[in-house]
């Protein structure tokens, strides 16, 4: 049995098997093209097709976490619109005659850099958000499928960060919790677990070898147990039931006068 620590975004406990989430990262190459003017023309018909892609995503959180939580599809829609991120990738296709897709890494990168070296935590958390838009479009000029397929039973969720849009296109009955290795909690992720009232973790140093063990996620003390013993399984499938007659409890309580016992 081991114990990790992390940062409690969304309380709650979570009992399953993990499902290690290793992102097939695009490998960038920079490659010389010979026509500016027709790569261009590839990175805004991609651009495109990822903004289209957003705003189905929009429509899909709209239905599950509401107006608010789904305004970040819209905002990534503008990020991808904004004119020094495109002059950045233009630039850099027709001063340097390289593929759209480097040119995109490369523009993704620095945008994050930026957001990541801002004092503020806000800001420091939309570092993810331009690495996010940036990877939508190279997948769409690789012709890679961005879906997440979590399997046949609900599982915990492991990874070393999530994106908004890898978030929302999860089957959220398979979906017992989030732990990731980095994010923080004013990420749009963590935002949408508390949304969907999933428990989850963020900087949380959880190993690779984590993948199809059983394990817990205690969101109110902001933990994780790997290979939970019997006695620890037991007490916590205790916890989780409470929590459930208390959760039941407060549902029925919703919409009546709010009165002291005394009146």
């Amino acid at each position: 049995m081991e114990k990790f620590n992390g940062k409690k975004v969304f309380s709650g406990i979570a009992i399953g098997k993990v499902k290690l989430l290793l992102k097939a990262e695009n490998q960038v190459v920079r490659k010389r093209i010979e026509d500016p003017a027709a790569e261009i023309a590839r990175y805004e018909a991609a651009k495109q097709t990822a903004i289209e892609q957003l705003h189905k995503l929009y429509k899909k959180a709209l239905k599950e976490v509401g107006e608010v939580n789904a305004q970040i599809f819209d905002v990534h829609a503008m990020m991808l619109e904004d004119g020094d991120y495109n002059d950045s990738v233009h630039n850099l296709i027709e001063s340097q005659s390289v593929n759209a897709e480097y040119a995109v890494g490369v523009t993704g990168d620095n945008f994050a850099e930026v957001f990541a070296n801002m004092d503020d935590e806000y800001f420091k958390a939309r570092s993810i958000d331009m690495k996010d838009i940036s990877e939508r479009v190279i997948n769409v000029l690789c012709g890679n499928d961005m879906g997440s397929d979590l399997g046949d039973e609900p599982v915990i969720i492991v990874a070393k960060d999530l994106a908004p849009s890898e978030t929302v296109q999860m089957d959220k009955s398979k979906l017992l919790a989030f732990v990731t290795q980095l994010g923080s909690t004013n990420s749009h992720t963590a935002i949408l677990a508390r949304t969907m009232n999933i428990p989850a973790l963020v900087s949380t140093a959880v190993p690779k070898e984590v993948n199809g063990k059983m394990a817990i996620v205690d969101g109110f003390k902001g933990i994780v147990i790997i290979d939970p013993d019997e006695e620890t399984l037991r007490e916590y499938e205790k916890k989780q039931q409470d929590e459930k007659n208390r959760q039941e409890l407060l549902q029925q309580l919703k919409g009546k006068p709010t009165v002291t016992k005394e009146g």
